[in-house]
């Protein structure tokens, strides 16, 4: 017979995590957590470089944390090797490498299909995040030149000249360490940046114009050429620069299609529809993360979405 699970996490980022740990903690026996990499934290080991600084919270927010997570601040690595050291200590069964295509709930039990087995759960936790999704510029990328275009760090090597192209943390971040063995030039099209954490905001600022590092504001991207196989960025003003490699951090976008594969509903405005728990109109289904959250999340967040959902099924089977 198919083991039914008690929980099946889909997503192996730090709200999957957090939701595979408070359910052991809490007292559910049967927990699987299924990520469609080849290991946990995906986002982090694709789209953070070596060092980068982790934070528990975004721009500035203090989020109190209410559950048996305990993390803080730390670099990728740090951060890592604690969520290695919380899937280990609590034996949590995972599925790497297996992507959940739909799930179908059959009576009470969720049936969830991937494209490497099928399981069934009892409940089910969607916690996918949304940058495994990147957004992508609304204009044409050449196909000649796509491997210089990127949407993470994976290409990156010392001494190119760079354009970054976003106004949020993460682009902030990248710009500032990859100027540290690289020209970078950072677009925003906005005047000024609205979205930082206030020391992201006072180092973006320092760096500007120092000798590795410019700020382009107040202008976009219109399109992009191949120019003797380098980029060249037509930029809004009239103006255009030649780079050696384009990366695009602009943020990412829920998943709708596959959410709408899962049983989720969505409103008038494109927003999955759930309650005050995290609980989709699907009952047992829940959603944690950022997909949960649409904007400004973190990880903070995802934790306390995970132990206020694990609570809420508690609760609902002891009634």
């Amino acid at each position: 017979m198919q083991q039914v699970y008690d929980m099946v996490i889909i997503g192996g980022g730090p709200g999957g995590i957090g939701a595979a740990v408070e359910s052991k903690v809490m007292g559910l026996d049967k927990i699987l957590m299924i990520e469609k990499g080849d290991n946990h934290s995906q986002t982090i080991r694709k789209f953070y470089k070596d060092n980068k600084r982790v934070d528990k919270d975004y721009k500035g927010q203090v989020i109190e944390l209410s559950g048996n997570v305990d993390f803080t601040d730390g670099t990728k690595e740090s951060t890592l090797n604690y969520f290695d050291e919380l899937l280990d200590t609590g034996k949590i069964d995972t599925a790497f490498n297996s992507e959940v295509e739909k799930i179908k709930k059959d009576g009470d039990i969720f049936q969830i299909i991937t494209t490497t087995a099928g399981y069934a759960s009892k409940n089910v936790i969607i916690a996918i995040g949304t940058m495994g999704k990147p957004n992508k510029p609304s204009y044409k990328i050449p196909p000649s030149i796509k491997d210089r275009v990127n949407f993470n760090l994976d290409k990156c090597s010392s001494g190119e000249k760079l354009l970054l192209v976003g106004g949020g943390n993460s682009a902030v971040e990248y710009a500032i360490e990859l100027s540290k063995t690289n020209t970078v030039t950072l677009n925003y099209r906005r005047d000024k940046f609205t979205r930082l954490n206030e020391i992201n905001e006072k180092m973006i600022y320092e760096y500007n114009g120092q000798e590795k590092l410019r700020l382009r504001m107040g202008v976009d991207v219109t399109s992009l050429e191949n120019e003797n196989g380098l980029v060249k960025v037509n930029f809004t003003d009239g103006y255009y620069t030649i780079y050696d490699r384009v990366i695009y951090a602009i943020g990412g976008t829920t998943p709708v299609d596959f959410l709408r594969n899962c049983g989720v509903t969505f409103d008038e405005n494109n927003k999955p529809e759930f309650d005050e728990n995290f609980e989709t109109k699907t009952k047992g289904l829940y959603l944690a993360g950022d997909i949960a959250v649409q904007s400004g999340g973190s990880i903070a967040i995802a934790l306390n979405h995970a132990h206020d959902i694990v609570t809420h099924i508690l609760k609902t089977k002891n009634k």
